[in-house]
């Protein structure tokens, strides 16, 4: 029996095949602003590259309702089950997405029992930390290199378009790229560190950081130390709510 896992985000859209329990490969294109495309590109994937003719299809995410499929899932949910498979046991997810974070609680089973969702604001997400390299003329995906040596500026404001200005600003007085750049990290873990504190976690408890971001381990580390916790990921951390969906698949549809 074959599941797809389908995790529909704003920025990117990605999935994962399991041949029962067996995680066989996995997939992520950019969302590019057309979600149903997006979707039914990875779908068609996995049908090339495996040969399927029979396989349960279960969706989260933003687009999770804009193709035919098996089961539809709430993607706090998914990312619920997706971190327990990373990380058996864990009990503290941080998420952030290109246009949401998400601080969520759980039972040590994967089952939530709280969560934190911001997702009217780009402040403390992916979107956010793209559009300041962007304006300091780095790519997001070179931001570690980038600021491995830089003493973080205070960042002050936290709507995109004030920071942005802001930003410009201290370029203009002469500030060192990296410093703003590595300021603008920090400025963001402090806003999600005051999200996850919502949850009360427990002091020091270890925490799955999950989505975009936490491919950085700059960002990973500046993180640590605003929620005074270990802050571990995983090389699949970005594939956590598609994981989460194929999971909840296999054992609903079977």
């Amino acid at each position: 029996m074959y599941t797809i896992g389908l995790d529909s985000g704003s920025t990117t859209t990605k999935g994962v095949l399991f041949a029962k329990d067996q995680l066989v490969d996995r997939y992520l294109i950019p969302t590019a602003g057309n979600p149903r495309k997006a979707m039914t590109e990875v779908v068609e994937y996995f049908k090339e590259q495996s040969g399927l003719t029979k396989v349960k299809l279960v969706t989260t995410g933003y687009g999770r309702k804009l193709i035919p499929a098996d089961l539809v899932m709430t993607e706090i949910t998914c990312h619920g089950k997706g971190a327990e498979y990373l990380l058996p046991g864990v009990t503290q997810v941080i998420d952030i997405g290109g246009q949401d974070c998400k601080a969520i609680q759980l039972n040590g089973k994967g089952n939530v029992t709280e969560f934190s969702m911001n997702d009217r604001c780009a402040a403390g997400t992916g979107r956010f930390v793209e559009v300041m390299m962007r304006t300091l003329g780095e790519e997001i995906t070179d931001i570690d290199r980038f600021v491995q040596v830089a003493t973080p500026i205070t960042i002050n404001s936290m709507c995109t378009v004030f920071a942005e200005s802001e930003v410009i600003s201290l370029i203009s007085k002469g500030e060192e790229r990296a410093d703003i750049a590595l300021g603008v990290l920090h400025s963001i873990a402090q806003r999600i560190s005051s999200q996850y504190s919502k949850l009360r976690p427990k002091r020091g408890e270890r925490i799955l950081f999950t989505g975009g971001l936490s491919k950085s381990t700059a960002f990973t580390s500046v993180l640590a130390q605003y929620v005074a916790a270990p802050v571990l990921t995983d090389e699949l951390s970005q594939f956590a709510g598609a994981i989460g969906a194929a999971q909840i698949g296999i054992k609903k549809l079977y």
